[in-house]
């Protein structure tokens, strides 16, 4: 059975699980990394329609800024990143000499 996706999931986070969930099989705590996932995801979508709605540009008393939401998606850009690295998961076709590139994990120090 598919685990589901996490409750008020937004359309973003929701086309990632789905891409993740009906191709792989993932333990529970590969299941937690995709759910941070899910959730950086959403959270990059509002930011993104902040930054939409408000202009890139902000007035400050320094002058014209970069929007601070800009800076925020560009950090939970790097976390889904980091995320997505975690789960190991190959491009399509991707292969080298030891077979698919979404590997085995591994207790440290153990065999």
């Amino acid at each position: 059975m598919k685990p589901k996706c996490p409750p008020r999931t937004g359309a973003g986070g929701r086309k990632l699980w789905a891409s993740i969930v009906d191709t792989y099989e993932l333990s529970e705590h590969e299941l937690q990394v995709l759910r941070e996932a899910v959730r950086t995801v959403d959270q990059i979508d509002r930011l993104h329609a902040i930054v939409e709605a408000d202009g890139l540009m902000q007035e400050s008393p320094q002058g014209r800024r970069v929007h601070p939401a800009v800076a925020e998606m560009r950090q939970q850009r790097i976390v889904l990143a980091r995320l997505l690295a975690a789960l190991k998961i190959p491009e399509a076709g991707a292969e080298d000499s030891r077979g698919p590139v979404r590997g085995v994990y591994q207790i440290r120090g153990v065999g």
